[in-house]
């Protein structure tokens, strides 16, 4: 059993000044900070936000979330909060789990009712999620290709796609884009790689 007068104090830590029944990047870093991990750099931040259920608007976790998310996980303390920490590394999530948890490192981290991710998030935010779980040759492909693109903005569709292109597992001699579900992002991205192969081919931007 947990203590939830205990669960309850622990979240007046780290509410928001202006509202007690939310905890923003300030207050979840005051957390990280107590239990010894880097709130932007530690990718066991967002594994514990999206364990905790903090789905209800990004970049925040209400008092209810927090409330139902520490019963759920038994910790009523900083000390139990320390002791999940190897628990949190992404390896050891089977694949339908991470692939639930990838949807939410894109959701937490829109800003305020934007639907989408600036580019330059979104390269950052791929190499932090992905690293051990896909092929690093594969990320840094693309990578690579969003650098070079005209591409600002990357919708959930296109972030939970590329997840799905590398999980198949397919070499760029069979991806055909004319029977591909995929979104147009991922037929630019195969033909971007194709022309890279071909010598003297200049490429064109997306």
């Amino acid at each position: 059993m947990v203590n939830e007068t205990a669960i309850a104090k622990m979240f007046v830590t780290i509410a928001d000044d202006d509202d007690p029944n939310s905890a923003s990047m300030e207050g979840i870093s005051k957390l990280c900070n107590s239990i010894g991990i880097d709130p932007y750099e530690d990718i066991r931040v967002l594994v514990l936000l999206w364990k905790l259920g903090a789905n209800d608007k990004p970049a925040q976790i209400s008092k209810e979330e927090w409330s139902k998310g520490c019963a759920l996980l038994q910790v009523d303390s900083i000390t139990k909060f320390k002791s999940l920490l190897p628990s949190l590394d992404p390896c050891f999530l089977v694949d339908s789990e991470f692939k639930d948890f990838y949807k939410f490192a894109f959701q937490f981290n829109r800003e305020g009712t934007h639907r989408n991710l600036a580019k330059s998030l979104v390269i950052d935010l791929v190499q932090l999620v992905l690293k051990g779980r896909i092929a690093s040759t594969k990320i840094d492909s693309f990578i690579e290709f969003l650098e070079y693109s005209m591409c600002k903005n990357i919708s959930l569709d296109q972030w939970m796609s590329f997840f799905d292109f590398c999980r198949e597992n397919r070499n760029l001699e069979e991806y055909n884009e004319e029977t591909s579900a995929f979104p147009v992002m991922i037929d630019e991205y195969v033909e971007y790689m194709r022309k890279k192969k071909e010598p003297n081919n200049p490429i064109s931007k997306c």
